[in-house]
């Protein structure tokens, strides 16, 4: 007998899910940081074992969009409800159920298994927890309510199991040696991403997009060249820094992380391009892959 299916994360932006992802595949393969919005695309994670294949997306948080790009993340939310063998949606211990109440709706009257998980427990107590716990219970009364801190990895694999068993029969969808559905380009730009998130203040990392011009890779190392797209001269001016040294910081924190990732001396070259208010453009959403294939 073997299982295998899709199990889609969810939930409001900055509730630990791209952690707890991390943590279930065992890659780290979604970038997280403290900053909401992080997660642009839905990118998956695939577990395989000689019985079992656990394919785990994870979603940008659901919000009410304000241009192109948020309509685009909302949309790779709303797919992972179509096609989920078992729902994942995670809040916390700060969040109510009535945020987004139009996506929990959805959620409501799905007929796949739903776990909700209340990340973050570690940041309150018990009476705290309960009264929580018996909140999203009235919203979502067929859902199992699994509390977690994926930060300190509690009931993270009392998760994973209860997954395993709630997988259904059915031969795997990937071939067995895979572990992502990306392409190792994406990757870079997730990561130079991450870099820009952890520099910049304010509105930067939100107007920033990244994209791999050139790849090559030999047995020992990988030649990258990379563009940072922003919206605004003032920006690239930001991104670059006095004398090139914010760029120069960037690049060096993005070229370690690269090598630790792929396990080869990395060769990054980084340049800064404006391409005016591309987060509201159609044209833009597709050139830069956020459009639902």
């Amino acid at each position: 007998m073997h299982k295998a299916g899709f199990v889609n994360i969810v939930g409001n932006p900055n509730v630990g899910k791209s952690t707890l992802m991390n943590l279930l595949v065992g890659e780290r393969i979604s970038i997280a940081t403290f900053k909401a919005q992080t997660t642009r695309h839905r990118i998956m994670g695939i577990v395989n074992t000689p019985e079992m294949q656990i394919v785990f997306s994870d979603t940008p948080g659901v919000l009410k969009p304000n241009y192109k790009l948020q309509e685009q993340m909302l949309q790779f939310s709303e797919s992972a409800l179509q096609d989920a063998d078992v729902l994942l949606y995670v809040t916390d211990m700060v969040e109510t159920p009535d945020k987004n109440s139009d996506f929990l709706e959805k959620v409501q009257h799905m007929n796949c298994p739903v776990l909700v998980l209340i990340n973050k427990i570690d940041l309150s107590d018990q009476k705290v927890l309960t009264k929580k716990v018996d909140e999203w219970h009235a919203v979502l009364p067929k859902a199992e309510i699994i509390p977690i801190s994926a930060l300190h990895k509690f009931n993270v694999d009392m998760v994973l199991k209860r997954i395993q068993e709630l997988l259904p029969e059915s031969p795997a969808y990937f071939d067995k040696d895979q572990w992502t559905d990306k392409p190792a380009r994406f990757f870079v730009t997730e990561i130079i991403r991450e870099k820009i998130l952890l520099y910049y203040d304010k509105e930067i990392p939100y107007s920033v997009e990244v994209v791999v011009e050139q790849f090559r890779e030999t047995d020992r190392s990988i030649h990258i060249n990379a563009v940072i797209y922003v919206e605004r001269e003032s920006q690239k001016g930001i991104i670059i820094g006095h004398q090139g040294v914010a760029l120069k910081k960037v690049s060096t924190e993005a070229r370690k992380s690269l090598e630790k990732f792929f396990g080869k001396s990395i060769f990054l070259e980084t340049y800064v391009k404006v391409d005016k208010d591309w987060r509201h453009s159609q044209r833009a959403m597709k050139a830069y892959g956020y459009d639902l294939k």
